[in-house]
């Protein structure tokens, strides 16, 4: 690339656009940009003779596509590590789409019923299901009806004779510039050749993020006006953690991002080498680092960076993008292969968080997604209890699992006494049932455990502690309860804040209460997972950690450099503050003393 040599120009030259960093790493070369989106599609009319005709021509595309992803799946097992099960898995997911799905049901309604073209009917159709999935307040979830919109392009381009443009071509450390790349495009991309990618479309929980983790490429999705910027073959500089794209890099920023990813590989080295060490404060305090895992190639994630067990399996995955309840045994083949791949730690099994506002299809016979509160309404156990047959299937599973090794059931949303005393004759209900039918199950039922993510719950600890068998605090929905604010509305997001009193005295209560009964207590939410807060959670008592299992070797490196009685103090002294400035003050400057392990 031609740079020009006049002093300052070269730096005034690079455009530097922001968006979402999903897969640390940082990329340095030559620009490919890839397509804009979704293909333009126009509506027409048909005639009623030809409405067959039209079916058939959708038919055809649903054929075509199938095919192709079948193949896709093939190609995909030469992918690196996990993540070849994870787009075999994902593209599972996409092949059951293409059957007799409300997708392609409604499709072709709406051809018979509207008399329009297949392209416009899918098109229409996805706007529908996006509007449920929108309200969503799960990030998880809600992430979801990408991959009907990642279907639904792909019958487009079939229905339009409109082929992909292969990535798997590309050399040379390649930077791919494109206003939306699929998970299955990612299945194309050859980590060895391809030095990352950028989209102006998408976002951390997508299927795109998790397979560029997998891929360990580095990915910056949702950059505004990417494409308005991008020129095929300029030099491009991504980097995935910050979620910086740079286009025309000057000299001198090439050189200081070069020297960045020096850093951050000998970074991953070091912190690569904790793999094996316990989580030991300096003064001889042991603290369980387990991972949060939503999808099975998580596993292999949370193995690599030395998770102690797995704090909270998230069960919800199982019934989306589908129409019919996943079977109790496809639950616990789930189940017992995570048990068995845990080879002898912990699983915490949570039960079904659905309901209310996340409701995915295969559960709408059981409630509905319309109230006008639907974050206060029938989610979690409530929805659970009130419909015995989730729960039962749901226990019955978890339970044959404990054979296979030790189980935790973990129930959400848990706000009163009588919903854990329900529960458990619940479980103790399935338990007999399996055991008339000579279904081997442990003779000691695993404990059984509640959330704590409503105000009320926490508050109430002291009696929730009496009949649960451990506890986990949700930070996530505590907060949220607890402020009144909904973290994805940009107009009250600002003021989501883990240091406010009230949530820190919260967090305080249940800990006490967990003492006091001497029952185990964790935490899960993304609190746990980033070391500023670590020094704050050990301080108040916690001794057990849930995360995302790519943060635990940096939680681990804290609280190797960290004192416990130190720690202590200042969440005593943090704790007599009313001032949410002043607490993080306090948490950042006691931080700063913090030598790295």
């Amino acid at each position: 690339m031609r740079i020009d040599e006049t002093p300052g120009t070269a730096a005034r030259n690079e455009k530097r656009l922001t968006g979402i960093g999903v897969s640390p790493g940082i990329g340095i070369g030559p620009a490919y940009v890839g397509e804009r989106g979704d293909l333009p599609v126009s509506e027409s009319r048909i005639a009623e003779s030809g409405i067959d005709a039209e079916r058939a021509r959708f038919a055809e595309a649903v054929a075509v596509s199938t095919k192709q992803l079948r193949k896709l799946k093939t190609r995909a097992t030469a992918l690196p590590g996990s993540a070849a099960d994870e787009i075999g898995y994902l593209l599972d997911a996409h092949l059951a789409m293409l059957a007799n799905s409300r997708l392609v049901r409604g499709v072709n309604q709406r051809v018979a019923r509207q008399r329009i073209n297949a392209e416009r009917a899918i098109q229409l159709e996805i706007e529908e299901l996006g509007k449920s999935f929108a309200a969503m307040s799960d990030p998880y979830l809600a992430a979801r009806i990408d991959d009907i919109r990642v279907v639904g392009s792909r019958l487009i381009r079939n229905l339009l004779k409109r082929p992909y443009v292969a990535y798997s071509g590309l050399t040379g450390g390649a930077i791919i510039l494109a206003g939306e790349i699929t998970p299955g495009d990612t299945a194309l991309m050859d980590p060895r050749r391809i030095g990352g990618f950028a989209t102006e479309f998408g976002g951390p929980d997508s299927h795109t993020a998790i397979m560029a983790r997998a891929l360990g490429l580095p990915a910056v999705l949702a950059v505004p006006g990417l494409l308005e910027r991008a020129r095929a073959d300029a030099e491009v500089l991504i980097d995935g953690l910050a979620g910086t794209v740079i286009i025309d890099p000057s000299p001198e920023t090439v050189a200081e991002y070069r020297e960045r990813r020096e850093g951050l590989t000998r970074q991953t080295r070091l912190l690569g080498r904790l793999r094996r060490l316990p989580a030991v404060t300096r003064d001889g305090i042991e603290i369980r680092l387990e991972a949060n895992l939503e999808l099975p190639v998580e596993l292999e994630h949370a193995l690599a960076n030395g998770a102690m067990g797995l704090g909270l399996v998230r069960t919800e995955f199982l019934y989306m993008n589908r129409e019919e309840l996943p079977s109790e045994d496809e639950q616990y083949e789930f189940f017992a292969s995570l048990v068995r791949g845990m080879a002898g730690r912990p699983v915490t099994l949570r039960t079904l968080d659905a309901g209310g506002d996340k409701l995915p299809e295969a559960l709408a016979g059981y409630a509905t997604d319309d109230s006008a509160n639907p974050a206060l309404g029938l989610r979690g156990i409530r929805l659970s209890l009130k419909e015995r047959r989730l729960l039962d299937s749901q226990f019955a599973a978890m339970l044959r699992a404990a054979n296979d090794g030790p189980v935790r059931i973990l129930l959400p949303l848990i706000s009163t006494i009588d919903e854990l005393r329900r529960a458990r004759e619940a479980m103790e209900q399935v338990a007999r049932r399996l055991r008339r039918r000579g279904v081997p199950i442990p003779d000691t039922l695993p404990p059984l455990g509640a959330m704590i993510e409503v105000p009320g719950a926490a508050l109430a600890a002291d009696a929730l502690a009496a009949e649960a068998d451990f506890f986990a605090i949700g930070t996530n929905d505590l907060i949220q309860y607890t402020l009144a604010i909904d973290r994805t509305d940009e107009q009250v997001a600002h003021l989501y804040d883990p240091l406010h009193p009230a949530v820190l005295r919260l967090i305080q209560f249940a800990v006490e209460a967990a003492s006091r009964r001497r029952i185990p207590i964790g935490i899960c939410g993304e609190i746990a997972g980033d070391p500023r807060y670590s020094a704050l959670l050990l301080g108040l008592g916690l001794r057990e950690l849930s995360m995302s299992p790519r943060h635990i070797p940096r939680v681990k490196q804290r609280i190797r450099g960290l004192d416990m009685v130190a720690a202590t103090r200042r969440a005593r002294a943090i704790m007599d503050q009313a001032d949410s400035g002043r607490i993080a003050a306090l948490l950042d400057d006691f931080n700063a003393t913090i030598q790295p392990a």
